[in-house]
């Protein structure tokens, strides 16, 4: 397990304890369901901060449990206490606020929670001694300020915190800050369940379930759930830590942000007055309800390749699912895109309307990949390059940099990006299902869209899917042109020392990776496409690949960009694109700064 948690203990130190920077707490020994509870929040959006959020995004509860039980079960030395200079009537109103608080000001003492020793109570609330000053002090700044690692809005603290002076909080902090720790073992006290819920610090089922709520009404409403889930319908009409389905998610474009709507079927806020035939119109014809032209962020351009019978089975489940009342902002489209007349000349310029036809020269296997992946996957609304005009330039699926993520979707006919024509049908399969492959580890958005979707399709959906994929690649005799290295000598020194000091362990010397675990470099597409994007994005931001039902424990990448300045990434970037035989363009510390604080 310490293998597999490396990309936490790159900030939180070996075995969980603080070594890199004050500000990144000791984490081994609190509660199992206080760590549970605040992975979850990172990575569902009721906490914020944008590395957890990105290392955690697609993990599930079960290995985010296991993990927390992990680290909870550690039991090392605690370091040493600081040598603060405290007034005597510092450590006075600590000591008041921390063992009595202050009634008059309805402030709980902290040990009424977490715990007389001050070492945490079960179920979920963590211990606060063995912290730095400085940690304490930013946690209660977070808190009264609302900042970048806020709490849920139900929390205590946030009320607490804000009844708090300046001085207060200094004082607090300094103190716990300078208490030792005896021994080697955590004595957390046990608090009643009830206490723990009232502060909303108990784990607990959150609205990003990946169960797919799945109504048994009829073989319709079965078959709507499948095919809802292969074309990811809750991924996008989602908000992080929201309810499915509610809508609410924010995809930032070029033209504006786009808000998805609300599609659980209540009358008010979502499709509880939609008919059958209204339902089609949206996804065939690009249309809503009272005829307004649809924008191609909710990609009809795709879906119009999509049956009716198979429309109509979706509408049938999403009709059975629970009403949410949920009105969302409106979207945020700058001028002259929120002119909404001039999409009829988008869309005769650029919408084909048209349910998918067969090919008859193809067998139902590869005509069912086809239909997947160019109707309900709607792969090619990511995997094409897009005009001034949002619309693709080409007959699709040849790569681009995606509309509303900072991340380069490559090309899946080029064999130089993610064209698999001298791939198996299996080792597609085996990627498209798992996330990982000997050849391959899916990341960012593309991991996102395995764990939310293809890993539940049928095993014969997604051998077709490869069967497809495999076919177009080997038809394609486009090439991508050859890149001259401008790498200088000194350059490559300088990232090789980077890359020894901070990858080697893992990606070997000689970049070949460990198969199953850590992916080869040394000719790696991702490494080599003519796009580095992605290539930045995984080094400054880490993360895991897909949890799947197939590798439910994978190994995590560590982000680096709260280690590693801009001029270093670019260093070892760029080393990476051109050691061991790869040979691709540089990368400059400007690009690496323009992928900082994008999101994925």
């Amino acid at each position: 397990m310490a293998e597999r948690v490396k990309a936490c203990t790159i900030c939180h130190g070996d075995a969980g304890r603080i070594e890199q920077h004050d500000y990144y707490p000791r984490i081994d020994g609190k509660p199992s369901g206080y760590l549970l509870n605040q992975l979850r929040n990172f990575r569902d959006g009721r906490r914020h901060y944008q590395p957890m959020a990105h290392l955690l995004e697609n993990m599930s509860d079960d290995y985010l449990s296991e993990i927390a039980h992990y680290f909870a079960t550690l039991s090392r030395p605690f370091p040493a206490p600081e040598s603060i200079d405290m007034s005597p009537d510092e450590i006075k109103t600590a000591e008041q606020l921390i063992q009595a608080g202050n009634p008059a000001k309805a402030i709980p003492a902290c040990s009424d929670c977490h715990g007389k020793n001050l070492m945490g109570t079960e179920p979920a609330i963590p211990g606060l001694l063995g912290l730095p000053r400085a940690y304490i002090a930013a946690q209660f700044g977070s808190w009264r300020n609302g900042g970048w690692m806020r709490g849920q809005s139900s929390d205590c603290m946030p009320e607490i915190a804000q009844k708090l002076t300046d001085n207060e909080v200094n004082a607090i902090a300094k103190w716990l800050a300078t208490q030792p720790v005896s021994g080697k073992t955590n004595p957390i006290d046990i608090r009643s369940s009830e206490l723990a819920h009232r502060c909303n610090h108990v784990p607990r089922e959150d609205g990003m379930s990946q169960k797919l709520p799945t109504p048994l009404d009829s073989e319709q409403h079965l078959l709507g759930a499948y095919l809802t889930r292969a074309g990811n319908c809750m991924g996008c009409h989602t908000a992080p830590g929201g309810l499915p389905f509610a809508g609410g998610r924010q995809l930032s474009t070029s033209f504006g942000i786009f808000v998805t709507p609300n599609i659980t079927p209540d009358k008010e806020t979502g499709i509880g007055g939609w008919s059958e035939e209204d339902f089609w119109g949206a996804l065939h014809q690009g249309k809503s309800r009272d005829g307004r032209l649809l924008y191609p962020a909710f990609p009809y351009t795709e879906y119009t390749k999509v049956t009716r019978q198979d429309a109509n089975a979706i509408f049938a489940y999403l009709q059975a699912l629970p009403a949410i009342s949920q009105t969302n902002p409106p979207n945020q489209i700058r001028f002259p895109f929120n002119f909404r007349p001039l999409l009829a000349i988008w869309r005769a310029l650029y919408f084909k309307e048209g349910v998918y036809t067969p090919d008859p020269t193809q067998n139902d296997e590869w005509n069912r990949g086809a239909y997947l992946v160019q109707g309900l996957g709607h792969c090619n609304a990511c995997h094409t390059n897009r005009n001034a005009f949002g619309a693709s330039e080409d007959s699709g699926l040849t790569g681009g940099q995606m509309m509303s993520a900072n991340w380069y979707a490559p090309s899946l006919i080029l064999p130089q990006e993610a064209g698999s024509g001298n791939w198996s049908v299996e080792e597609i399969i085996e990627l498209l299902a798992t996330g990982v492959s000997a050849r391959a580890t899916a990341s960012g958005p593309m991991a996102t869209i395995i764990r939310q979707s293809l890993q539940h399709l049928s095993t014969e959906d997604i051998r077709a899917m490869a069967v497809y994929l495999k076919s177009i690649a080997e038809d394609s005799t486009t090439r991508m042109p050859s890149v001259k290295s401008e790498n200088r000598d000194d350059d490559l020194a300088q990232g090789r020392q980077l890359y020894e000091k901070h990858c080697q362990d893992c990606h070997g010397a000689s970049g070949q990776g460990v198969p199953g675990i850590y992916p080869p470099l040394a000719n790696n597409r991702s490494v080599l496409m003519a796009s580095p994007l992605n290539a930045i994005h995984i080094v400054l931001n880490g993360g895991y690949p897909a949890t799947t039902v197939e590798n439910p424990r994978p190994y995590g990448m560590p982000p680096f960009q709260q280690i590693l300045r801009n001029e270093e990434i670019a260093l070892i970037v760029s080393f990476i694109r051109n050691a061991w035989g790869n040979k691709a363009s540089r990368v400059n510390p400007a690009e690496v700064d323009r992928s900082r604080g994008k999101r994925s």
